[in-house]
């Protein structure tokens, strides 16, 4: 147990290196909320956990669980085909809490393509392939992010200006899945009409698209945890959409006399844990280092193989 929570919590960036239905499948990437649920059309109260069970008229006496395996069911992701009992350190991915299972298969990336911009959800491309979707706050790094993620400088639209990412972008990896770039929220100079429209195209596109895997929810690890991120993530939470935290810009702090990017993640899941009773999966990762890189893309495998499958 002492060497699995070493593994998590020592974040010091020097030590790390650089069933049929859609809705039935994500189960196992949904953690428990502990708000209220939500009215969306992910209700099901069994799609909130794998580990969901009836109530039973007749108290039973609870099984003893031991420290390790309390730790490793609350903190540390655990994917399907893999028990608790049997993580080891090895399996874990450095700068994650994130445990390695079955279903990882082929990460590289070989091939990507720009296929459509979109105003509206119903204007996404309606195939069966499944997506991944980027979010996060203006100027957090999503566009540099994808562009480490399949190694070509220019396949999104990186700017000085925060705000320029303003339709639903998909990009085809491999021929096979999606990684679609979301508007940044939180940019008070966009068009007044973007700011007001975002809820309403970008919440619609969480809810309503059957093909979304996960969500990589992008925070900014260089700044203290910031209060729209929070509510983004609860939101997300309470409406059962799985998520991955991916902290960016761990290489630096602003302004030199900041917290370092640990301490500001750590502050971060210390305000997650207040609204969740198992704690998200999340990575740490730089677009100019390229740390995370790899550890996400098999993150995201095992995620894309399990809903394949």
């Amino acid at each position: 147990m002492l060497a699995l929570k070493t593994r998590v919590f020592s974040l010091h960036l020097a030590s790390l290196p650089s069933s049929s239905s859609p809705f039935l499948k994500t189960q196992f990437f949904t953690l428990l909320f502990r708000g209220p649920l939500s009215r969306s059309t992910r209700q099901n109260p069994n799609l909130y956990s794998s580990s969901s069970r009836y109530v039973s008229a007749t108290k039973t006496p609870k099984p003893t669980i031991s420290d390790a395996a309390k730790f490793v069911r609350t903190v540390l992701f655990v994917p399907p085909g893999v028990e608790p009992e049997e993580v080891t350190d090895d399996m874990i991915l450095p700068g994650s809490n994130i445990v390695l299972g079955p279903y990882v298969g082929d990460a590289k990336i070989k091939e990507v393509e720009f296929v459509k911009s979109s105003n509206r959800p119903k204007d996404c491309p309606r195939d069966d392939r499944p997506e991944f979707a980027m979010l996060g706050r203006s100027n957090v790094g999503k566009s540099s992010l994808i562009n480490a993620l399949v190694r070509k400088k220019e396949v999104a639209l990186t700017s000085k200006k925060p705000g320029k990412t303003q339709l639903i972008n998909h990009f085809l990896i491999n021929k096979s899945w999606y990684i679609v770039d979301l508007p940044g929220y939180g940019f008070a100079n966009a068009p007044e009409s973007a700011r007001m429209d975002w809820s309403s195209f970008t919440k619609g596109y969480f809810l309503n698209r059957e093909t979304l895997v996960a969500v990589l929810l992008l925070i900014d690890a260089s700044v203290p945890p910031q209060k729209i991120d929070l509510d983004c993530a609860n939101w997300l939470g309470r409406n059962n959409i799985p998520m991955t935290f991916v902290f960016t810009k761990c290489d630096k702090s602003k302004g030199g006399k900041g917290r370092r990017p640990d301490e500001n993640i750590r502050n971060f899941q210390e305000l997650i844990r207040q609204n969740y009773k198992k704690h998200p999966p999340w990575i740490m990762t730089s677009s100019v280092t390229g740390l995370g890189r790899d550890e996400l893309l098999l993150h995201m495998s095992q995620l894309r193989n399990y809903w394949d499958n």
